[in-house]
């Protein structure tokens, strides 16, 4: 029977990314009474997560970006001999016991998951699509919270929005007094999570001298700059360099 394990032998070669979006989370999340359309609550509890996963799974990614019910995994290295199989169930299996317990739900949630392979000159590519497609949720998400606001039921403010470009959504929400352009980062750019070098000083009481050692932590970075722009570049080259 272990011949039957047919894609068991499947393998990916860093570095990769590997995404996972949740599987059903609006109507399993409505009933915990969050702001629409969007709650810092629930993006708390995603980067909490990704934290969690940085610090507790054994694995070992690089960095992750995170929006929505998305979240981004970027490896130079994996374990399971790169098997596709374990790579695609322990993360998002992780990271679903994770949100559950950072949430205290009663009732479990799950997030699907799928690998993009990358080379290292993919990556900064890779990003622009998915903060773009960050810009994109915002606009659609403002426009049809607006639109229910204004008294549209679901399905009206859904087929309404589908005939209209970008530029008619914003101008839309404009002029019911939302700025797009002014709304906080984590909610148009995205939110990144990364491993940061520090210098912590000591003392070392056999030579009686103070000390420097350097540290790491995990940092959450909720003011994520436009990676089209010249410091968002530079910020993706730095993560891109940093050891692990």
């Amino acid at each position: 029977m272990k011949g039957r394990e047919v894609y068991s032998g499947l393998r990916v070669f860093p570095p990769f990314a590997v995404r996972i979006d949740g599987r059903r989370f609006r109507r399993i999340l409505s009933s915990l009474d969050f702001e629409k359309p969007y709650d810092e609550r629930f993006a708390r509890a995603m980067a909490d997560s990704t934290v969690l996963f940085f610090n507790e799974s054994g694995l070992n990614p690089l960095f992750a970006f995170l929006f929505s019910d998305e979240i981004n995994l970027f490896f130079y290295e994996i374990p399971f001999n790169e098997r596709i199989e374990k790579i695609n169930s322990i993360i998002p299996g992780f990271l679903s016991s994770a949100l559950t317990i950072k949430l205290n739900l009663e009732k479990p949630v799950a997030f699907d998951s799928r690998i993009i392979t990358l080379g290292k000159e993919n990556i900064y590519d890779y990003l622009l699509w998915r903060q773009a497609e960050t810009w994109r949720n915002h606009i659609n998400l403002c426009g049809f919270y607006t639109l229910l606001e204004d008294g549209m039921s679901e399905n009206e403010a859904a087929k309404y929005l589908k005939k209209k470009k970008a530029s008619q959504i914003h101008e839309l929400v404009f002029r019911h007094g939302i700025n797009l352009a002014a709304t906080p980062a984590w909610q148009r750019c995205g939110i990144l999570v990364y491993r940061k070098t520090y210098v912590k000083t000591g003392y070392n009481p056999v030579t009686k001298t103070a000390v420097e050692t350097t540290r790491t932590k995990i940092v959450q970075d909720w003011d994520t700059p436009i990676f089209k722009t010249g410091e968002g570049r530079k910020l993706v080259e730095k993560l891109l360099s940093m050891k692990r």
